[in-house]
């Protein structure tokens, strides 16, 4: 389900765990742009922040 971030609008997050691994998905839902960050499956919360500052980057170059 799209969460509102206030600065950029609504993002689809997904998160696929592999092992010990969790590879953390976020999708602008106005434009489409995907990013996507690994890392521990031990913190969902700090992967998700990552994910959403690296969806903003993203937004921010184009």
């Amino acid at each position: 389900m799209p969460s509102p971030e206030p600065d950029i609008g609504e993002v689809i997050i997904e998160m696929t765990r592999n092992g010990p691994y969790l590879k953390c998905s976020a999708i602008h839902v106005a434009t489409g742009v995907e990013v996507s960050a690994l890392g521990p499956a031990a913190e969902p919360k700090g992967l998700e922040r990552i994910a959403i500052a690296k969806l903003k980057r993203a937004l921010a170059a184009r």
